[in-house]
């Protein structure tokens, strides 16, 4: 919460004058909410925040879907070399997400696959379950990710029930952690 004083913000934890009295840094936390309004305190909502994966800064849902740009004429917008220009939706933008993780977690193993075929030396059952599992998820979590009609179905998708599990599938746990 945030709090005003003559239509002025005050900032919790800074000292601050009215009528010519000093109040010191931690009077709006100590003082009752009828001291504050004795003195013409407001207590104002704060600001909603919202989580730019899927909305601008003042609330409006971003575009799920890929869009063709086009120009004042309504023709395509093409880039340098003459391809049509594209702003990758939401969901793109996820998806690309989802296969950088699944990269980012199959690279550890990576030398284990380089080994089998430089030296014929077996990747260890735990990596390879590991590796077809990250992938496995990757395509169900892009899955998932496609099946969200509306952009209240995507904030769903990624967040956790009332008993903190996850409502999207889950990578596998590293074998070696």
């Amino acid at each position: 919460m945030a709090f005003k004083l003559d239509g002025n913000p005050l900032a919790v934890d800074v000292a601050f004058s009215h009528n010519d009295i000093n109040y010191p840094a931690n009077w709006l936390r100590l003082s009752t909410a009828d001291e504050k309004t004795a003195l013409g305190i407001t207590e104002v909502a704060d600001a909603p925040t919202y989580d730019s994966r899927f909305y601008w800064g003042d609330g409006t849902a971003k575009t799920l879907t890929d869009t063709n740009e086009v120009d004042e004429n309504g023709d395509p917008l093409l880039d340098n070399n003459g391809d049509q220009v594209v702003t990758l939706g939401v969901k793109s933008v996820l998806k690309a997400q989802e296969k950088a993780t699944a990269g980012s977690l199959l690279a550890r193993y990576d030398w284990y696959v380089v080994r089998k075929a430089e030296k014929s030396i077996a990747i260890p059952t735990a990596i390879t379950t590991y590796r077809d599992g990250v992938r496995t998820a990757c395509d169900t979590r892009e899955k998932e990710i496609d099946a969200c009609a509306d952009t209240a179905a995507l904030v769903t998708l990624y967040s956790s029930k009332d008993d903190g599990t996850p409502n999207m599938t889950q990578y596998p746990k590293d074998p070696n952690s």
